[in-house]
């Protein structure tokens, strides 16, 4: 097993894990000296495509992100998403799986689902594809309005289930994303692997959030998302300034020319 796998593993119980998304390598080498993981996750379709769903998103999107990012990755354990429709079975799930690592050079794998991709996250375990699973809310697989899980008993019995599925299978680390508070708790006490929250409660072992969510670059409603600071003031101030100093002829001056 990969030392930063062990490494995310032992800090269940004893420290929180903080996981970060990136998209490129500028953004990446700044989350590396703050994030545990670094997630390449699809949710790229909605924030640099403008895509309504993720289930655009291709495997070639991915990869080319993917090698971007690890560019920026010293440190971090670097996931990158799946994809929807590649990894429908165990030998297009290898294919694509072998793919992605072998392009991007990355540490991990993710997966939506539970009971349902047991036999392949078991195929891809064995075949030393390390994988982390992804249950609550399933991007790939939601039509319609997003809602939260483990609202009811056969919710929260399903969930836990199909967690302990997921760990048994092997995956290393499952983030739960949009499931109730007392679901994620029983989750997290019942699992010897991680959990990373999005949505989820403090009871994860972990969290995680869209980086451009948090910084502010992206204008949503959505309840989990804190804006932590908003870069578009200085986004703003800094392009005002670019303008105003083209336009009054102070840029470039001698010390910016050649």
């Amino acid at each position: 097993m990969n030392s930063k796998i062990k490494k995310i593993i032992k800090k269940k119980n004893k420290s929180k894990i903080v996981c970060l998304t990136a998209y490129s390598k500028n953004f990446a080498e700044e989350i590396d000296k703050y994030a545990d993981i670094i997630l390449v996750g699809d949710s790229l379709g909605s924030v640099l495509y403008n895509y309504h769903t993720t289930r655009k998103v291709t495997l070639n999107n991915m990869i080319q992100h993917s090698k971007s990012v690890k560019m920026g990755v010293k440190r971090s354990l670097m996931v990158v998403d799946m994809p929807y429709k590649t990894y429908r079975n165990k030998k297009e799930a290898l294919k694509n799986s072998k793919k992605v690592i072998s392009n991007t050079k990355c540490d991990a794998v993710k997966l939506e689902g539970g009971n349902k991709i047991k036999k392949i996250v078991e195929y891809l375990v064995k075949k030393k594809i390390p994988v982390m699973g992804h249950l609550g809310i399933l991007p790939q697989s939601v039509r319609g309005t997003f809602k939260s899980k483990g609202k009811t008993e056969n919710e929260t019995f399903k969930l836990i289930r199909d967690a302990k599925i997921l760990e048994e299978a092997g995956c290393f680390a499952i983030v739960l994303e949009c499931v109730k508070s007392k679901t994620s708790k029983l989750i997290t006490k019942n699992l010897k692997i991680p959990t990373i929250g999005i949505g989820s409660s403090v009871f994860c072992d972990g969290q995680v959030l869209v980086t451009d969510d948090l910084l502010g670059l992206n204008e949503t409603n959505i309840r989990f998302v804190k804006k932590f600071i908003n870069l578009k003031i200085f986004i703003n101030k800094g392009l005002r300034k670019f303008k105003y100093e083209v336009l009054s002829k102070k840029y470039p001056s001698k010390k910016y020319s050649y």
